[in-house]
């Protein structure tokens, strides 16, 4: 880092903001990242420097700023064309944790970071790329879905969380690149976060918008509702894009074979997972629904029993007010020159007598519409419950099948392992093969040895025989 930061007694302003630019992307300005075929090459460059040029007139060819700018541009197609390769061979709905995903959304985020302007706030210096994102919102109205729902996020506190969350949900919308597009075009109000040379102001950012077109193939589901966007640290993982020149890079067809097994009895156990928990929730939605419904069939039999005590009371109430009318007619008949105190109390008697009539009647209206209420709910509720037991069922059917496919590629992994292990066997009879007849060629160039050592001996002892005088 030190190789890197200007040896200048009294710096400017503008060898401060390149020093400043320098060590946030540090790991960049190290290297000239270029694309070789499918791979990433890394060029170290030992030759750049932070010190700006003493003349001004002419531009410097090894602009750390412009090499920035091209290593992020290589990055996010390399990126980009990883994440697509990946996930249509993976061929499935992608998830947050997923590996190629995780580390296009960090390069986003560097580009969208690449020369903002630095902004003074009570708490300090802010530098967040949340600010250019929400223009979207005023150039593109179907953007201010997506702004919405990320400011009703209740686990993000700081700008730059809103940013990555703002690019997950373009993601999944499908609409990134368009949105990118509509912003870089819009320069003039750029300006006011990014300086001139950034990377969203250049032909850089362009090239990266129009890359982004080929996402709008693949599918994601992101949950950002545990998932803590506000401290995460985005370091980009050059280790994925490196490639491996050994031998012993390449894998075998038994083992690409044995891999995809794999991942579809992963994804077989995940889907099992959450149907189980699906037939869980809707078991006890169903429990539920049952206790209320045992509640209310309790609650209807308690209305009807007091339906009929009022109904009761009501015909007793007639009874009496019959009875009452026709001892006070007999006693205006019988006695013409009665009391009219007993007449007014028997009038009193009636009115009060109607009164609680009237007053029964209508508790006995209250307590009928309450019990057809009752019964609406008791037929919404037998529905309901219908509906989620079908719903049960169908899961749980869906659940069988599932096993049963669990099984079949448990049986084939096991087909495959047995497979692996016979072709281990015969491989390992073979180096055992070679072996003996490596020992074998050994014993036989030592044989042949002796027997030239033998057959000199013996041409020797020839010579000596016939130089003898017979």
């Amino acid at each position: 880092m030190s190789d890197l930061t200007p040896q200048s007694d009294a710096p400017t302003p503008t060898t401060d903001k390149i020093t400043q630019a320098a060590r946030e992307t540090i790991y960049l300005c190290n290297f000239r990242v270029s694309v070789d075929g499918e791979w990433l090459c890394l060029r170290e460059l030992n030759d750049i420097s932070l010190t700006p040029d003493p003349e001004p007139a002419h531009e410097d060819p090894k602009d750390p700023i412009a090499i920035e700018r091209l290593n992020l541009m290589n990055m996010a197609k390399l990126s980009i064309k990883g994440l697509i390769e990946s996930a249509l061979n993976l061929g499935r709905t992608l998830d947050s944790d997923y590996a190629p995903l995780q580390q296009f959304f960090v390069v986003m985020e560097h580009c969208l970071k690449h020369g903002l302007k630095t902004k003074k706030t009570f708490l300090g210096q802010n530098k967040s790329f949340w600010g250019p994102l929400e223009l979207v919102e005023k150039l593109t109205p179907e953007a201010g879905e997506i702004t919405a729902s990320v400011k009703d996020l209740p686990g993000l506190k700081t700008p730059i969380g809103r940013g990555r969350a703002w690019l997950r949900l373009a993601l999944m919308q499908k609409k990134l690149s368009d949105y990118m597009k509509t912003l870089i075009n819009r320069k003039d109000l750029l300006s006011e976060f990014y300086e001139a040379n950034a990377l969203m102001m250049e032909e850089e950012g362009a090239v990266i918008a129009g890359l982004l077109v080929g996402l709008n193939v693949i599918d994601a589901n992101l949950c950002m509702k545990g998932e803590d966007l506000d401290s995460q640290v985005g370091v980009i993982d050059f280790s994925m894009y490196l490639k491996d020149g050994g031998p012993t890079s390449k894998s075998t067809e038994g083992d690409g074979q044995i891999t995809a097994i794999l991942d579809q009895k992963n994804y077989v156990e995940e889907l099992n997972r959450h149907l189980s928990a699906s037939v869980n929730n809707l078991q006890a939605k169903v429990d539920a629904l049952e206790k209320s419904n045992t509640k209310l069939t309790e609650e209807l039999a308690v209305a009807n029993n007091r339906i009929i005590t009022l109904q009761e009371d009501v015909e007793r109430v007639k009874e009496e007010s019959s009875q009452l009318l026709e001892s006070t007619c007999k006693v205006s008949k019988s006695d013409g020159s009665a009391n009219g105190q007993v007449l007014g109390e028997a009038r009193k008697q009636i009115k009060e007598e109607t009164r609680l009539r009237l007053d029964v009647e209508k508790e006995l209206d209250v307590q009928i519409g309450m019990k057809q209420e009752m019964e609406i709910s008791m037929k919404m509720l037998e529905k309901d419950v219908c509906e989620k037991q079908n719903a049960l069922l169908a899961l749980r059917q869906q659940l069988d099948d599932l096993r049963i496919f669990n099984q079949e590629l448990s049986h084939k992994l096991q087909t495959s392992d047995g497979a692996m292990k016979q072709k281990n066997e015969i491989i390992n009879r073979l180096d055992e093969t070679a072996n003996q007849m490596a020992g074998t060629i050994k014993q036989l160039e030592l044989s042949e040895k002796d027997m030239v050592k033998q057959a000199r001996s013996l041409n020797t002892a020839a010579e000596k025989l016939l130089q003898k005088p017979h």
